[in-house]
Order: structure tokens, then sequence, then C-alpha cells
């Protein structure tokens, strides 16, 4: 068991949460890159996987107080809905923590691979219609949310995009208040798979948070900088970056 990185790759995990944190804020799947850093660095998936959530709790609760300052304040839908995801996240974390090796390299990078081709596939400039929210379809919400949960519990990575479906789609949100609601469910999710893969394995705190720092630092750069001339070229940089990773993880090992 791995009881340390070395000090110089303490940096990295900066550029890491950097990077991450950026994409979280402009579209999502930041974790797509800093959960495969860690795997390839050496550590155990346990380890990583539990890790990484340091960095997910700080960056939602950035997020949450910067739309606590901009007026979103309507947290009860999201505290009722939150225990949906909970649940499903113990279970999802309580498996995480007893998969390790090659399958769970696997497992990373064929949802990278899947995460990003819904990525190439999204038409943000033509906007979905809401749903109608009847009680069936609000009963099938709660569903999602439960196995949304599960899977952000499990592993994290591309929870954003499994979330912002259920939310807008099925229960009928505004796209205005998705991500709100995203990281009102979102961040319990991580404090409780945190504390699970701290009770089960071993974590990291100096790396988590160093990618903290980094998270915090890229969705504060995110938040400011205009993205309509350079979208594509961050988007194929995007790629390129996770098919690497991605390729990486399935043929080491």
């Amino acid at each position: 068991m791995i009881e340390s990185l070395p000090p110089e790759f303490l940096p990295l995990l900066i550029l890491a949460g950097c990077a991450s944190g950026f994409l979280n804020v402009m579209a999502g799947g930041g974790s797509m890159l800093s959960l495969p850093i860690l795997l390839l660095a050496g550590l155990p998936a346990p380890v990583a996987n539990g890790t990484l959530r340091v960095a997910i709790i700080v960056q939602n609760l950035v997020a949450f107080e910067t739309f606590r300052k901009h007026g979103f304040t309507e947290l009860k839908k999201g505290l009722w809905l939150s225990p949906f995801a909970v649940i499903g996240a113990g279970a999802g974390a309580l498996i995480g923590v007893r998969v390790a090796g090659p399958w769970f390299d696997r497992i990373v990078a064929l949802s990278m691979v899947a995460i990003t081709l819904a990525i190439l596939r999204r038409r943000p400039d033509k906007a979905q219609r809401q749903a109608q929210v009847t009680p069936a379809r609000r009963r099938l919400g709660y569903a999602a949310l439960l196995l949304s949960g599960a899977w952000a519990g499990f592993i994290q990575v591309g929870v954003g995009f499994l979330l912002m479906p259920v939310l807008h789609r099925i229960l009928g949100m505004d796209l205005v208040r998705v991500n709100m609601y995203k990281v009102v469910i979102i961040l319990p999710c991580a404090i409780l798979a945190l504390a699970i893969f701290a009770w089960q394995s071993q974590i990291l705190w100096l790396a988590g948070l160093a990618l903290a720092a980094g998270n915090g630092a890229g969705g504060w750069l995110g938040a400011r900088v205009t993205l309509s001339k350079g979208e594509g070229m961050i988007r194929a940089v995007f790629v390129m970056a996770v098919a690497a990773m991605a390729a990486s993880l399935l043929l080491r090992g």
C-alpha cells in the first residue's frame, strides 16, 4: 500500500486539479482527468478513488457558496432529493472500495470513452424542453437519482452527466437551476463516500488537498473565461487527453 506520493508529484496534481475544475465549470467531466492521473501515478484503485473525493467536496463547497452569493438559495427541493442519491452513494462506495486492479482500470477507461462520446454528441445550443412532471415521472426520477448516487459513490466519474438529464428531462427543472441542484445532491454523496473510503481504505490527504486547491483555482478561472471562441479547441484537447489516459489504463497491467 502506498503511504505517500513523492513531493515532486504534488505540483502535477495541482495542475490536474486546475484542469479538472475548469472543465467542470465549462462542461463537466473533470474527474475524467484527475482520477486516471492518480491511478497512473501508481495508487491502488481504492486509494485513488477515495482520495479524489477530497477535491470533489471542496469543489462543491466552493460552488455552493458561489450559488448562494448569486441568490440561488432554494435548498428545500435539493435537500428533499439528496437522500435518494445518498442512499445509492453509500451502496456504490461499499462496492468501490472492493474493486481494484485491471478491472477497475477498465471500468474507468470505458466510462471515460462513453462519457466523451456523450460530450461530443451534445448540442448545447439546442435547448431541450422540460418534461411535464407527473407522479409516475417523479417516481422514475427518484429511482434514477438512486442509481446516479450509486455511480457517484462507486467511481464519481461522469456523475454530473447522469444527473443533468434526471433533473431536467425527468424532474422538470429549468436549466438555470440544474447545476445548483447538482451541487446540493453531489456534495452529501461525496461526503458519505469519503467517509466509507476512509473507513475501509487509505486516503492520501495531502494529494487530495493538492487536487482540491487546483480544482478551486480552475473553477474560479473557468467562471471568468469567455468560451465563445475557444470552446472548440478546448474540447479537442480534452478529448485527446482523455483518449490518451483511457488507452494507458487499458494497456497497463
